[in-house]
């Protein structure tokens, strides 16, 4: 009986200690995903959104993550320079604004535009996420479609709109795969006038495919 007693609390404890493997999502982060532009938009879960307890506050940006001195902007104008520049010292850059297709030499007139705005982000799923990660999310250099260098007034003129309700004068196709690839990226919901608006935009664009590494 002492062995048999014995055997089955062993038996017990073995099942208590297997390993459960992570949790879902963080088996997700980091997974790619690829897919022709249609097949990437079908694959979008439609939701409606949700605007209530939104403010701005509730996503820190333009912080200093890798604590270089450089706040997420200045890296962005960094990286986005089409001269040499350094976060630290922006002196003699030049950046394009792909929605006007305007230069600029002077940084004070280059809005970071977030292409999924912060509004839509919490409209869409970041309500339920975690100050840490909607920190991420808003100071986001791990894709470059996140964060985008734009002239101050057109990006003051798009606001929190979505592609529904925005989109910029000229290169709609390259708009259209990158809200697409940040809405995956970061698995995020479209409502149903923001997933017609991007199949109707898709017919009129070449089916690339779009790659993304999931941030969540």
């Amino acid at each position: 009986m002492q062995k048999l007693a014995l055997s089955l609390v062993t038996a017990v404890l073995a099942a208590l200690l297997v390993p459960l493997g992570p949790a879902p999502a963080a088996q997700a982060a980091g997974g790619t995903y690829s897919a022709p532009l249609t097949t990437a938009i079908s694959s979008l879960t439609v939701k409606a959104e949700v605007r209530t307890g939104y403010s701005r506050s509730l996503f820190p940006h333009w912080v200093d993550a890798d604590g270089d001195g450089c706040s997420t902007r200045n890296e962005v104008l960094d990286l986005e320079s089409e001269t040499s520049v350094t976060c630290a010292n922006l002196t003699g850059g030049r950046w394009f604004s792909y929605y006007d297709r305007v230069s600029w030499t002077d940084p004070g007139r280059i809005d970071i535009d977030h292409l999924v705005p912060l509004a839509e982000a919490w409209d869409s799923g970041a309500r339920s996420w975690t100050t840490a990660q909607r920190q991420a999310y808003a100071n986001d250099l791990g894709d470059y479609r996140t964060l985008v260098g734009v002239t101050d007034t057109v990006n003051q003129a798009k606001g929190d709109q979505d592609i529904a309700e925005w989109q910029p004068t000229y290169d709609k196709c390259r708009y259209l795969r990158e809200y697409v690839a940040v809405k995956i990226r970061w698995r995020l919901s479209v409502n149903s006038a923001e997933k017609t608006a991007m199949q109707n935009l898709a017919a009129g664009c070449t089916n690339s495919t779009i790659t993304v590494t999931r941030a969540m």
